[in-house]
């Protein structure tokens, strides 16, 4: 077998071109072109903090340390749970960060995963975040001023709404053909005081977006009849035929692994020629 990358993993970077989702390692490889081979993946037993590069024994978040964890803004509550944005009482970790991020146009949006669910991102992490998330179809429903505000309304869509994933269900193929437009219709219809609600409350601050639905075809030869998840904390090597990649998910038949939940840990990664 010969390496084809050796370095620290980070969330695989993304792009969707003609509706196909297209995996890079850091370094620009393009995994997409080894679907089908044998690979062989190899823990290199060291961890480093994918924010401040010290040498740890275990990740959080992202693949940071606990001090990171603990003084990043971009690691604060506020990132997992926007609606409780603390800028406006003065106590975020860090105010030119929180301008940059928190204060930019948000997508509150609809998106099939394991099953129709409710999400927000920053409107230039559209289309990344929904193939990080592994969304097969996804549908833009409003652009708002603030993250907070995206919190609150999706908060409001949760009370009717999934707004998690189920991770093992998205890495089974469904065969499930979704009109996104008539989905986010029915949804309008059955929550039509929260949509007056919201439309009172943020006035000036959200747009009622009537987009077309995107869809997302991920490079996948077969889905496996049963998801077995591993990590590098259980195991240093894996190796097998790579079938796919969905969401931030390598799927064999006989593994899956997340790499994005492994961000920070030192690889090696080969090939069989």
């Amino acid at each position: 077998m010969s390496i084809i990358w050796k370095g620290i993993l980070s969330k695989l970077n993304v792009e969707l071109l003609n509706s196909r989702a297209i995996y890079r390692l850091k370094n620009d490889f393009v995994l997409n072109d080894i679907v089908g081979r044998e690979i062989k993946i190899t823990f290199q037993n060291n961890i480093e903090c994918t924010a401040c590069g010290k040498s740890i024994k275990k990740t959080y978040g992202d693949g940071v340390c606990f001090n990171c964890l603990s003084s990043l803004a971009s690691c604060d509550i506020c990132i997992v749970k926007p609606e409780l944005c603390h800028f406006d009482q003065g106590t975020c970790r860090d105010e030119e960060w929180g301008k940059k991020n928190c204060f930019a146009p948000h997508i509150v949006y609809l998106s099939y995963t394991s099953g129709i669910k409710v999400g927000i991102t920053r409107k230039s992490q559209v289309p990344t975040r929904w193939i990080d998330q592994g969304a097969t179809y996804a549908i833009p429903i409003f652009e708002v001023a603030t993250r907070k505000i995206a919190g609150e309304i999706e908060q409001i869509f949760a009370k009717n709404l999934n707004d998690k994933t189920n991770w093992r269900k998205m890495l089974i193929d469904q065969n499930i053909d979704v009109n996104m437009s008539n989905e986010r219709d029915v949804i309008f219809d059955l929550m039509s005081d929260e949509l007056d609600f919201i439309e009172e409350q943020y006035i000036g601050e959200v747009d009622f977006l009537e987009n077309d639905q995107i869809d997302i075809k991920y490079p996948v030869m077969t889905y496996p009849e049963k998801v077995t998840s591993t990590n590098f904390d259980k195991v240093k090597e894996i190796e097998g035929k790579l079938i796919g990649i969905k969401g931030q998910y390598l799927i064999s038949n006989d593994w899956v692994i997340n790499l994005r939940r492994h961000s920070g840990y030192q690889v090696e990664i080969k090939l069989r020629n």
